[in-house]
Parts: structure tokens; sequence; C-alpha cells
């Protein structure tokens, strides 16, 4: 991959990337830098990648950086959350969004990307295995289950209103 060529990979992509990591994460800064981590990797190892599929390994390289941000951040907030301050609010939620985004939270890590890489960034079964490290079948199966948990998170009334 030339630099040129590396130059057009970020303006494509870095909006579909950052976007897909924001939602997963719901923390600008660090999707933020989980990003910036994705594209040095990537100009890091440009001479190897072809310009083809820089999509794809700019979605991996991002989606594998994400999951080890998550990995150092759970052992963090897991300590916050046994705190004494912790305390569960019932807080209504009237909007669609907040409703969907709450829904998806409820779903693994793995659950969550396969959802959005397949239904928000409109993968294929291969390219979203291809980003991260399952088969296609695994692919399906873990997108059916995760589709169930959201049904049945959403048909739920008190859930909605």
């Amino acid at each position: 991959m030339t630099e040129k060529e590396y130059n057009d990979c970020v303006r494509q992509w870095a909006d579909n990337v950052f976007r897909f990591i924001v939602k997963n994460l719901r923390h600008e800064e660090d999707a933020r830098d989980v990003v910036q981590t994705a594209f040095e990797k990537l100009w890091i190892n440009r001479e190897e990648v072809e310009a083809a599929k820089s999509k794809s390994y700019l979605f991996t390289v991002a989606y594998n950086a994400m999951i080890d941000h998550l990995r150092k951040a759970k052992r963090v907030y897991l300590r916050e959350e046994f705190s004494a301050d912790a305390r569960v609010s019932d807080r209504p939620m009237h909007n669609a969004r907040k409703v969907l985004e709450e829904a998806l939270a409820r779903l693994s890590e793995t659950q969550r990307s396969l959802v959005l890489l397949k239904d928000y960034e409109g993968y294929s079964y291969e390219e979203i295995g291809q980003i991260t490290g399952l088969s296609s079948s695994q692919v399906k199966v873990y997108l059916h289950r995760a589709r169930i948990q959201l049904k049945e998170y959403l048909v739920k009334v008190e859930n909605v209103i």
C-alpha cells in the first residue's frame, strides 16, 4: 500500500471505523484512541497490506484493539461497580434510541460487535468472520442468538415504556 492509498483509506473508512467502535464502547475518547491505534498499525504494516484489503484489515485491527480495551476497562469498572456509592436507578426511557442502546449494552462484547457489523455497517457473514476471527457459521449462530436476546428485551413493555 502506498502513502496515497493509505490516505485514501483514512478518508474513506475513518468515519465507519469510528462509528463501529463508539457504538461498542459508548465513549468517544476511548473510541478515538482505539481508532488511532488501528490506523497506526495499518500505517506500520502498510507495505504488507494490499490496498484492496485495507478495509477488512482496518476493521479487524480496530475490533481486536477494542476487545483489548474492553478487557482492560472491565477490570477497572468491576471494582467501581462494587463501591458503596453505586446505586441502581429506575430511570424512564422514552427514546427509542436509548432503549435500543440499552438492549445492545446487555449483549456480550462479541454479540454486540456482530450486530453492529452486520446491521449497522452492512458486512457479509464472511467479512465479519474475517474481522472477528470466527467462521461464517459461528457468525450466523452468534448473530441469531444476539437477535433473539434483543427481541426478548425489546418486546417487554417495561423496557420500552
